[in-house]
């Protein structure tokens, strides 16, 4: 059921009875596991930075001659990384009516528009305060996928909004994009049908897509998996988001490069997790982190531990509890995100990572205030700012473009 814009009264927010389920997915893994909207750094400006160093190559031939001078002097230079905290705000307001009818329930069918027929309570009895929670919960929500596919942006000036770099895109030394590119296919959108000459795709076959334009861009998420359906044809094909599912609607025309994302293998994650490895990544064995969604933690599930029997267990980081497998480069967590792009796998140091707030003077960070009232209702917004640190990202590897393999 959908929310509702604007004033909340007793027409549009009614009240029911019985036990309150919360229909939506409300975790979020990753900010918890590094610390939550109530842990981390603060920043005393928009744009924070950290810095990094490295050292030369080890050598088998720096031995000096007995006597010798000293060497050519030599120092390591230093350099900086840089992100941005970005505005996340809600607002609510409330009529004083709401507020106060606690006991007045939805109709139940009759003509009577009270408690006719109804037995049991209503579970919230301060609107207000529940209305924020739920805030509160979409706000983390928000920070989540930012921090995980956030594009960097501090503009010159407030015609755009600030937006903190994600794991991802911090993400470039460890980082392999595979996949097979079939083409770029245009949309109909009077039949939702992709053209693309000899495309040879097959009914089931998973794809992915990039460069997006007209209509295929509001309805289409790059590096996300959809499945072709059995009305493919030589030239045409529609798509849907699950296997055998309805083909998905266009309202405009569009276009999109259509790619065959690489079957993923434990010989493709190990080449990454070892070059994660030899640049200083996954050192430290609680924090050490793959992180996918549904489809590859299938994926892997089936690698590691059906194929090659490796061991899974569960610990507990920064609150969250993790599956872990044994696998050549020590036991690592497997953290499983709704959030994660579902063709891209990311090994990610969690020591490395932090949320950096910026708090506001006599008001901290993520905040409620009233807002100045209009009429007869109570007004509130919530505010923050909100920025990743991720270290040193040569301690982070992803791989782009993989689906699960067969069986998987």
């Amino acid at each position: 059921m959908a929310g509702i814009t604007g004033q909340g009264d007793t027409f549009d927010l009614p009240n029911y009875v019985g036990e309150l389920f919360a229909v939506t997915p409300e975790d979020t893994p990753f900010l918890s596991a590094i610390g939550g909207l109530t842990g981390g750094e603060s920043a005393n400006a928009t744009l924070f930075q950290w810095q990094g160093y490295d050292l030369r190559d080890a050598s088998a031939t720096r031995q000096r001659l007995e006597g010798a001078d000293a060497p050519t002097a030599e120092a390591r230079t230093r350099f900086n990384v840089t992100n941005v905290v970005e505005i996340h705000t809600e607002a609510l307001e409330l009529s004083y009516t709401k507020l106060a009818a606690t006991g007045q329930f939805n109709s139940t069918g009759s003509s009577h528009p009270g408690q006719a027929g109804l037995s049991g309570s209503n579970p919230v009895l301060n609107e207000l305060d529940w209305q924020i929670q739920q805030h509160l919960k979409q706000i983390a929500r928000d920070v989540e996928k930012s921090f995980i596919i956030g594009t960097f942006n501090n503009p010159g000036t407030n015609a755009s909004a600030r937006r903190t770099r994600g794991i991802l895109q911090a993400t470039e030394t460890n980082a392999a994009t595979h996949g097979t590119t079939v083409g770029t296919a245009t949309i109909e959108s009077d039949n939702e049908t992709f053209t693309l000459a000899a495309h040879g795709l097959a009914a089931g076959d998973q794809v992915v897509v990039h460069t997006l334009t007209g209509g295929a861009t509001s309805v289409l998420t790059e590096d996300t998996i959809y499945y072709v359906r059995s009305d493919v044809a030589t030239n045409t094909f529609t798509l849907a988001a699950r296997p055998g599912g309805a083909a998905i609607a266009f309202a405009t025309d569009g276009g999109a490069v259509v790619v065959e994302p690489t079957p993923l293998t434990d010989a493709i994650i190990f080449d990454l997790l070892q070059q994660v490895w030899e640049n200083g990544g996954i050192q430290e064995s609680e924090t050490a982190t793959v992180v996918v969604g549904a489809s590859l933690k299938r994926a892997l599930t089936k690698i590691f531990i059906k194929d090659r029997n490796f061991q899974e267990t569960t610990r507990t980081v920064g609150g969250v509890s993790l599956m872990t497998f044994e696998c050549d480069f020590g036991r690592l967590n497997l953290m499983l995100d709704r959030h994660m792009p579902t063709s891209t796998l990311a090994v990610v140091s969690l020591e490395e990572c932090s949320p950096v707030f910026l708090p506001i003077p006599g008001k901290g960070f993520l905040f409620v205030e009233e807002l100045a009232r209009t009429g007869a209702a109570e007004k509130r917004q919530i505010y923050g700012e909100i920025g990743l640190r991720y270290g040193n990202e040569k301690t982070h590897g992803k791989l782009l473009r993989v689906g699960a393999p067969a069986g998987a």
